[in-house]
């Protein structure tokens, strides 16, 4: 075989295998939903609506989300398809292995640990200062050593976000004692999360004046469409979601509905959150750090805004949960097939849980959070899940034409195939060419780590290519 044939192998898939795993089988709809929701609605949804009406919408803001849920719905239909199909761990990497081969795995696999490890990362950070307005909001100052640090915060200086560092050991914590009791402290925060927001949309209607709904569209289309890509990056999460495929019970059934339920709720919320946000404010005063609290303040609701400050913190808490979830069942994937050491796919025999690569990934996490200023870096969350989104819905085309997938009877189909998992696949690409250069010079060095990771252990150490090599010495 040709090296460059080496190089695009394929992952071999054994319908038998789906069920042999390893891996706990706990998860329902009920409890992936809850994790989509968990992983979107973070505290994007206190802040995103502000920014998108102050800057570019208007209060044609709740449009924006509802195209962005509109695009971002593509991409979740053919997550749906693949993860009934293939329900193995690994998400986007696994199936890409599949239909596309190692070596475009691996990239796009690398590409998702960066994805989720600065998820994690930044949220962290973002937790620490929200923690921290709660507490004096109650009149309790913490003391200068757990204040956030001037390196995380973007400032000149050195320091170490003691409360990131922890927040991401803890969550770390209740990951390796078992996935059943951490899906299950998550339902509940995202069930605090919910309320918290229809609290405030239920204080905030009684307050809405009709006239700061003109001009509906100050900014036009343009500004519409510039609203609706901010709030696309909103929405990204619930690609987790499907990287918890070998640990749901119904896979054919759960998955589709968790990855499409989650994204219908998450929508309503936004959509919702932004309809009386710009109601209760003209939108040309919504250009601040905290709208929601802003807007309490105006309508003369301050009881409300430490409730509305614990909801940004639960929800927060929420989006580590199933980031930092995602990323080590990536990892577990990924060192499955030989292309990382066999410590990341070391599951515990009690927990049924990857132990030692949930707590390599969260101490890389907790590291990072705490000493690394993230407010560029962390766009490589937003290339990442762009780039996965995009050969998702193209490598569609190619699973209906895989022989043995052929056979499978996958419970989800795409809808309007092949159109819609092309259209998806050029607003990927579209989103990602209007990214910052920044951004994709950022992505073009973690890709080279990557690709100098691959052929000094990976190419070498595949189990697939190692397979290969014992059937070409045996003929």
């Amino acid at each position: 075989m040709k090296a460059s044939q080496r190089l695009l192998v394929k992952k071999p898939v054994n319908p038998a295998s789906f069920n042999k795993g390893g891996l706990a089988k706990t998860l329902s709809a009920f409890s992936l939903t809850m994790m989509g929701v968990g992983a979107i609605v973070g505290s994007g949804i206190f802040i995103t609506p502000g920014i998108i009406a102050a800057k570019y919408a208007g209060p044609a803001a709740m449009l924006s989300f509802v195209i962005a849920a509109i695009v971002c719905s593509l991409a979740a239909l053919c997550y749906a398809e693949f993860s009934s199909t293939i329900p193995l761990a690994g998400s986007a990497y696994t199936y890409v292995y599949t239909v596309f081969g190692e070596f475009l795995a691996w990239i796009l696999g690398w590409s998702l640990i960066s994805e989720y490890l600065f998820a994690v990362s930044s949220v962290a950070v973002s937790w620490s200062s929200y923690f921290q307005n709660l507490m004096s909001g109650f009149g309790v100052k913490l003391p200068a050593f757990l204040s956030a640090a001037a390196g995380t915060a973007g400032t000149s200086g050195a320091g170490f976000n003691l409360i990131a560092f922890v927040v991401v050991l803890a969550v770390s914590l209740l990951l390796v004692g078992g996935l059943q009791e951490s899906t299950r402290v998550n339902s509940i925060m995202v069930i605090i999360k919910i309320l918290v927001i229809m609290l405030f949309i239920g204080v905030a209607i009684f307050f809405v004046k009709p006239a700061n709904y003109h001009p509906f569209m100050p900014h036009g289309v343009n500004g519409l469409v510039k609203g609706a890509s901010l709030a696309f990056y909103a929405y990204i999460g619930f690609d987790a979601v499907s990287t918890a495929s070998e640990e749901v019970k119904n896979p054919k059934r759960n998955m589709p509905i968790g990855i499409v339920g989650s994204l219908v709720v998450a929508s309503i919320l936004y959509v919702a959150m932004a309809a009386v946000l710009v109601g209760v404010v003209h939108y040309s005063k919504l250009n601040v750090g905290d709208p929601v609290a802003y807007a309490l303040a105006v309508i003369h609701q301050n009881w409300a805004a430490g409730i509305v400050s614990l909801g940004a913190v639960v929800g927060m808490t929420t989006v580590l949960i199933v980031m930092l979830y995602g990323g080590t069942r990536l990892l577990f994937a990924i060192s499955r097939d030989g292309l990382l050491p066999k410590v990341f796919r070391t599951v515990s025999p009690h927990t049924k849980v990857p132990v030692k690569s949930t707590w390599i990934f969260g101490i890389i996490a907790s590291i990072f959070a705490a000493v690394i200023p993230l407010d560029k870096i962390a766009e490589l969350v937003n290339i990442g899940t762009l780039f996965a989104f995009a050969m998702v819905s193209i490598g569609v085309v190619f699973l209906r034409r895989h022989e043995t997938l052929q056979q499978i009877d996958s419970s989800f189909k795409v809808p309007f195939y092949p159109v819609l998992p092309i259209v998806s696949f050029l607003a990927c690409i579209y989103l990602m060419l209007n990214l910052q250069a920044f951004t994709w010079h950022m992505f073009g060095v973690w890709l080279a780590i990557g690709i100098v990771i691959y052929f000094a252990y990976s190419y070498r150490h595949s189990r697939i290519r190692a397979g290969l090599r014992n059937k070409e010495a045996k003929s």
